[in-house]
């Protein structure tokens, strides 16, 4: 497969993308997951290579003046995120399609640049209230992160009619089964 899939969700930070693309994950798709490069530190128990590519910013604005990202945003002032022309190869030698989890503006560039054979979904939350909701029980962010997610997610609620479907998580259940049906189908296709 030297020319798979592209399986694309975004979302605001908190309506349960992550949960939703580890589901994938699980099962039997062919799907390989698309690691992201980021300029930001590592969190936590995160390990490079697994979750992010962990690039300092100079690091990562060389690779975007050697052109080496298909798709790159500054997404918060001074971090960048972004997906390397190389994870795109590792997994089609792999034999996989490839299932992004990132950016609305990510997302779109993707489609954009592959627009038969990307299926781009957006996951929204019930509401905005839901959305604040999830984000303070997860309680992994001050409060001016939670406003800065906040403003962000609004900007990119605008953008959801602009995705190949609208998945809306109010039942993570019900999520699951539609999110599956929707990647089957195109895979297939």
């Amino acid at each position: 497969m030297n020319a798979g899939k592209l399986i694309v969700l975004s979302a605001p930070s908190g309506s349960g993308k992550t949960t939703l693309v580890q589901y994938l994950l699980k099962q039997d798709l062919a799907l390989g997951f698309s690691i992201s490069a980021t300029s930001r530190p590592m969190r936590g128990a995160e390990i490079e290579g697994v979750d992010y590519y962990f690039l300092s910013t100079e690091q990562f604005e060389n690779k975007i003046n050697e052109q080496a990202f298909l798709e790159y945003e500054q997404v918060y002032r001074g971090v960048y995120y972004g997906t390397l022309n190389s994870e795109i190869t590792r997994l089609w030698e792999q034999e996989q399609h490839i299932l992004f989890d990132i950016d609305v503006q990510g997302g779109l560039t993707i489609k954009e640049k592959f627009p038969d054979q990307t299926l781009a979904l957006f996951i929204q939350p019930p509401s905005v209230e839901e959305l604040e909701a999830r984000l303070r029980k997860r309680a992994t962010d001050d409060e001016v992160k939670i406003q800065e997610r906040l403003h962000k997610a609004q900007t990119e609620l605008e953008y959801a009619t602009q995705f190949d479907q609208i998945i809306i998580n109010d039942d993570l259940e019900t999520a699951k089964k539609e999110i599956v049906q929707c990647v089957k189908h195109f895979i297939e296709s």
